[in-house]
């Protein structure tokens, strides 16, 4: 075990070694590093594209594997990463060599955040499409942020930014942070405005039940100093809880008339959602967005609300909502083939699932929607949410479910089910059908499509490369 009295950042640091570094938080802060003038290395057993190759292209020397050697230059600072064990052999070598270290979010808030407003985007769901469009308000109100976001950004093509600006927007994950702590990420951050979309029980394979998510969500936000502005969503009965109990300035955002901010006189025009924004209920402005979903434009609100509060004026912020090309893998059209279109997105939660398949039936209204969805996180491998995806597929035309493909790292008792899955929605007379492999799953969309179908591809994973192939069977 580490010593915990070296779980600290010294004052001089010129090396730094990061154990986990192809995790896309920790890849990000490896670059950041790096930016800040740093000598920074770094090792993972997944050393592969895309993630090899950003790094590469940022001056980053990655080692496969862990192995004790490399640690034998003695970085004067090591960051664990938290898919890391406490039996890890550069752990242990650490351990050995009396090597300072410290978690991912403890040198974002040393290096990274040191200096400047912190901007957090916490909850369930949301998080990487809020964080990314908050950072883009900022870019084009020419503020110069900082940002670390998990997920790729498409107009920075990148997930993290080191900016000139006294700004950084963070995606504060709920998450534990380490073996060595085992609270959430965001505990270790001090904002001075936070956005909190929702909270729902996830992640369980580290929470017990939701109120243990919602006394994680009650630590961060009781850590608010008086002068931060918390953001809180006003359609989530945990979220208003919380912000009524909350020690600092507080709005609420959301579609109800009486909120601090609420939007409505909503229509889609290809390829633009238009809306309008008031404030205390008076008009702020209209604007439009190429994002589609009623979740989205409410992600937008909170957006709106903290610029406000920044003092971006409302043509910057409109300006930024109608260019934002938003997240890859959240709504992204992969590519189209005789008329078919192949869509990806990381939706993997039930109520992650429902809004997503509404939002892509909502725009494309006409279509026949295909929802393909893979259960791959630790807490949609599990029999928890069992029910819950037995509905949350309503507004699909034809579901296709997979089985998860790592089920024996779950005990056999908690298990979920695909085929069971697939017996609810026929119960329900929905057109599913459970697939063992991607293999057949590319095989039978390849037969069975046709001109107009809308193939929503839903999973947290690479999916074993599935839109590409699709794609190419398609032609």
């Amino acid at each position: 075990m580490l010593h915990p009295e070296n779980n600290r950042i010294p004052e001089k640091v010129n090396t730094v070694h990061l154990i986990a570094v192809c995790g896309t938080a920790m890849g990000a802060l490896a670059c950041m590093l790096k930016d800040l003038g740093f000598q920074v290395t770094g090792s993972d057993i997944h050393v592969y594209p895309p993630m090899s190759r950003f790094l590469a292209e940022h001056g980053i020397a990655v080692m496969n594997g862990f192995d004790p050697s490399h640690l034998s230059h003695r970085p004067d600072l090591v960051v664990v990463g938290n898919a890391v064990s406490k039996d890890n052999a550069e752990v242990l070598a650490a351990e050995a060599m009396n090597l300072w270290y410290c978690s991912m979010p403890q040198a974002v808030n040393r290096f990274a955040a040191a200096g400047k407003r912190q901007i957090l985007i916490a909850g369930t769901h949301g998080k990487t499409t809020t964080s990314s469009l908050m950072a883009w308000i900022l870019y084009r109100a020419g503020r110069d942020p900082s940002f670390i976001i998990g997920g790729i950004v498409s107009d920075f093509n990148s997930n993290y930014r080191t900016g000139a600006g006294d700004s950084i927007v963070i995606e504060a994950d709920e998450y534990d942070t380490a073996f060595f702590d085992k609270g959430p990420k965001f505990l270790h951050y001090t904002p001075d405005a936070a956005i909190l979309t929702s909270i729902e029980f996830d992640h369980a394979d580290i929470y017990r039940d939701l109120d243990h998510v919602r006394d994680a969500f009650g630590r961060f936000v009781s850590g608010f100093k008086p002068h931060t502005l918390m953001v809180a969503a006003d359609d989530n009965a945990d979220v208003r809880a919380l912000a009524n109990q909350a020690a600092c300035r507080r709005v609420f955002y959301g579609l109800h008339p009486d909120s601090d901010w609420h939007i409505s006189d909503i229509r889609i025009e290809a390829p633009f959602t238009h809306f309008t924004v008031f404030k205390e209920k008076s008009l702020y402005g209209a604007f439009c967005t190429r994002m589609i979903g009623l979740h989205n434009l409410k992600n937008a609100l909170s957006a709106v609300a903290v610029a406000d509060d920044l003092g971006v004026s409302k043509e910057a912020v409109a300006e930024a909502l109608s260019t934002f090309s938003g997240v890859k893998r959240r709504q992204e059209i992969r590519g189209e083939k005789n008329g078919i279109i192949v869509m990806d997105d990381f939706a993997h939660h039930p109520t992650a699932v429902t809004e997503t398949i509404r939002a892509v039936k909502g725009y494309f209204s006409t279509n026949r929607i295909v929802a393909v969805f893979e259960p791959r996180t630790n807490s949609s491998m599990r029999n928890v949410f069992q029910r819950d995806y037995a509905v949350a597929f309503d507004l699909a035309d034809r579901i296709c479910i997979r089985r998860p493909s790592m089920l024996e790292k779950v005990p056999e008792k908690e298990r979920f089910s695909s085929e069971k899955l697939v017996d609810d929605l026929k119960m329900r007379e929905k057109d599913a059908t459970h697939f063992d492999d991607t293999d057949a799953i590319i095989a039978d969309l390849a037969a069975s499509s046709r001109p107009g179908d809308v193939i929503l591809v839903m999973s947290n994973g690479g999916f074993d490369n599935i839109h590409e192939r699709l794609l190419e069977k398609l032609e």
